[in-house]
């Protein structure tokens, strides 16, 4: 791969910080999106306006890639509707017992060298790893 194949994720990466370090100085909150999200149905001090903000930008972001890329980013699912909603339960069941998700821990978490996050990252991790394991050996059976 060229350093120019590598410039689509490079500056998504830097998007991701440059929002995350905004919205922290501009805000004094966390760019954890699970938060955000769960911020459009109940009372928070940035107040619902504010998630729906950011909510938007997230919905928009395929559109702004376009834009700068001259292409939409290119999404192949392999798994089933079924699959993919009950994992996306999961995943949201998760961030609320973890009490935040991968944004949140992974992306400010770590930067302010928290140690929720970082046990909160290493759990993320191993469990990513043995989900991989468990499924490529059950589809080599």
């Amino acid at each position: 791969m060229t350093l120019a194949s590598y410039l689509p994720f490079l500056s998504g990466g830097v998007a991701i910080g440059f929002a995350a370090t905004l919205m922290m100085m501009l805000n004094g909150r966390v760019a954890g999106v699970s938060g955000i999200l769960s911020g459009l149905w109940r009372r928070t001090d940035a107040g619902p306006a504010a998630s729906a903000a950011f909510t938007t930008g997230l919905a928009l972001g395929p559109a702004l890639y376009a834009l700068a890329f001259g292409r939409a980013p290119e999404v192949h699912l392999t798994s089933s509707a079924p699959v993919l909603v009950i994992a996306g339960l999961l995943v949201g069941y998760g961030a609320r017992m973890g009490s935040g998700c991968t944004s949140g821990h992974g992306v400010v978490g770590l930067a302010r060298l928290s140690p929720r996050s970082i046990v909160a990252v290493a759990v993320f991790l191993a469990t990513a790893i043995a989900t991989v394991a468990l499924m490529r050996i059950g589809s080599a059976l």
